[in-house]
C-alpha cells in the first residue's frame, strides 16, 4: 500500500510556468534564430563566389602591344601669343619702326595735310629755332607715315586674315622666324616629341565599395596635380581588418608620372613604403632589404592606373579593342611587367546614372597568374577611374564603384602639359539613380 503522502504527493497538479516567463523564452529563441540566420546569410554571401570560378570575359585578340616611351612635352614658356603681336602679310616693316621710336605720341586727328603745313611753317620760322624746325618735320614725316599704315592695315585685315593662316608665309613673318622673335614657332621647334599625355584634372571622388558584392563603408580617391607634381591618396574600409591606404606622389617627367614614393598602410599594420630615388636609379622597399633598377616610366600600383588615364587622355582613338601597353609596376617588395589591354567600350551603372567608360584589364603576367585587375575609365570623370575591381584566384573580388564627387574634377580642364585633352565628355544619365551596378 501506498503512504498518504505520496498519495497525497501524486494528486497534486502539475506547477504550471507563468505565462511571463513562457514570453521571454520564446523570444530569447526567436532572437537565437534571427542571428544564426543573419550570420548564415553572410557567411553564404561573401563566401557564395568562391564555389564556382570567376565570370570568363572576352578578351579582344591583341592588335598592338605599346612599350613605355617617352610622352610629348612643351618647354615650360610655351603659349600662344596674343593677336596683337601678330603680322600682317600686307604690312611695311617701316611703320612699325617709326611707331616703335616714338609709342608716346599720339597720332593725329588730320595727318595727310599736316606734312605741307609744317614744312611751309617751319620755313618761315627757321630763322629763330631751326633745330625745333627740323624736329617738327621728322615728326610729322612720322605722323603720317604710321597713320596711312594703320588705315591700310585696317582695310585691308579680312584678305589678310584668311591668307595668314598657319603655314602663309610674307616677308615680314620671314624675317620674323629668321629673327627669333615670333615666340610661338619658336616654341614649337623647342617641343620634345612623344606619345600624347594629358594628366587629369584634380578632383576628390568617393566609391561605394563592395567585398564579394556586400556593400561596405565608402572609399574616396584624392587626386591632385599641376601637371609637373602629383599626389594620389586611396582610401578603402574593409569589415573587420580597418580602412586600408595607398598613397602615391612624385612628380611629371620625360616618361609621364614618376613616383618618388610609395605607401601601404593596412588597418593597424605599419607603413610598408616602396622609395624611387631618382639619383641612384634604384628602387629600395622596406619591407624588404633587397633593391630593384630603376627602369624608365616605372609605376606603383596605383601611379599605374592614373599613368594610364594619362596616355588615354591624350589619345583616346588611339586605345582601339586589342591595344594592349606595357608597364612596369613595383609592389611594396618586387616588380614586374603588367600588360594592360583594351577591352572596348561599355556602359556602368552608378548611383549617379549610367556612365560611358573604357574598360582595361590586366593580362595574365605569367603562367597560372589568375588575379585580375579591371578599370573603367570614364571621359565624363575627366578619364577617372568610375570603377575598379580586384578578382582574386579564389573568386573573392573587391570593387570600387564611383558614387559621386566631393570636390568634383572638371573633366575639360587642361593642366601645364596638356596637349590632347579629347573632345568634350557627355554627362552622365540620371536614369535609375537608386540602382546599384551592371556587371560587363
Amino acid at each position: 500500500m501506498s503512504s498518504p503522502s505520496v498519495a497525497r504527493r501524486s494528486d497534486r497538479p502539475p506547477r504550471a510556468h507563468s505565462p511571463r516567463s513562457l514570453r521571454w523564452r520564446w523570444i530569447a529563441v526567436l532572437v537565437v534564430v534571427a542571428i544564426a540566420h543573419w550570420i548564415a546569410a553572410q557567411w553564404f554571401e561573401r563566401h557564395r563566389d568562391t564555389f564556382k570560378p570567376a565570370d570568363q570575359q572576352h578578351v579582344p585578340v591583341q592588335v598592338a602591344l605599346l612599350k613605355p616611351e617617352r610622352v610629348e612635352q612643351q618647354p615650360a614658356g610655351a603659349a600662344t601669343p596674343p593677336a596683337t603681336r601678330q603680322k600682317l602679310p600686307g604690312q611695311a616693316p617701316q611703320p612699325h619702326a617709326l611707331t616703335a621710336i616714338r609709342p608716346e605720341r599720339k597720332p593725329k586727328q588730320q595727318p595727310a595735310p599736316r606734312a605741307p603745313v609744317t614744312q611751309s611753317a617751319t620755313a618761315e620760322k627757321a630763322q629763330p629755332k631751326p633745330d625745333e624746325a627740323a624736329n617738327d618735320t621728322a615728326s610729322a614725316v612720322a605722323d603720317a607715315a604710321a597713320s596711312t599704315a594703320a588705315s591700310a592695315a585696317a582695310s585691308t585685315a579680312a584678305s589678310a586674315a584668311a591668307a595668314s593662316g598657319p603655314g602663309a608665309g610674307s616677308p615680314a613673318q620671314a624675317a620674323n622666324a629668321a629673327s627669333g622673335t615670333d615666340s610661338g614657332s619658336g616654341n614649337a621647334a623647342h617641343a620634345t616629341p612623344g606619345v600624347k599625355f594629358s594628366v587629369p584634372p584634380s578632383g576628390d571622388l568617393e566609391y561605394d565599395t563592395f567585398y564579394n558584392g556586400v556593400r561596405n563603408q565608402p572609399g574616396t580617391i584624392h587626386w591632385e596635380s599641376d601637371g609637373h607634381t602629383y599626389r594620389l591618396v586611396i582610401s578603402v574600409p574593409l569589415p573587420f581588418v580597418g580602412t586600408y591606404s595607398y598613397e602615391s606622389h612624385g612628380r611629371v617627367d620625360a616618361f609621364g608620372l614618376a613616383p618618388d614614393q610609395y605607401i601601404e598602410t593596412h588597418g593597424r599594420r605599419g607603413q610598408d613604403v616602396t622609395v624611387f630615388n631618382r639619383e641612384t636609379r634604384q628602387i629600395a622597399f622596406t619591407r624588404t632589404p633587397k633593391t630593384l633598377a630603376l627602369q624608365d616610366g616605372a609605376q606603383d600600383r596605383f601611379s599605374m592606373i592614373m599613368q594610364l588615364a594619362s596616355l588615354v587622355r591624350g589619345a583616346p582613338d588611339a586605345y582601339q579593342p586589342g591595344v594592349t601597353r606595357e608597364f612596369y609596376v613595383t609592389d611594396n617588395d618586387s616588380g614586374e611587367i603588367w600588360p594592360i589591354e583594351t577591352i572596348g567600350d561599355e556602359t556602368v551603372r552608378t548611383q549617379q546614372g549610367f556612365v560611358e567608360a573604357r574598360h582595361f584589364t590586366r593580362l595574365p603576367r605569367h603562367a597560372g597568374d589568375r588575379r585580375r585587375i579591371d578599370v573603367w575609365l570614364a571621359p565624363s570623370l575627366g578619364w577617372l577611374p568610375v570603377r575598379f575591381v580586384q578578382t582574386e584566384p579564389n573568386g573573392t573580388q573587391v570593387e570600387l564603384l564611383w558614387h559621386g564627387e566631393t570636390a568634383a574634377p572638371n573633366a575639360g580642364a587642361t593642366n601645364a602639359n596638356d596637349q590632347n585633352p579629347g573632345p568634350q565628355p557627355a554627362t552622365p544619365s540620371a536614369a535609375e539613380p537608386n540602382s546599384n551596378y551592371e556587371k560587363p
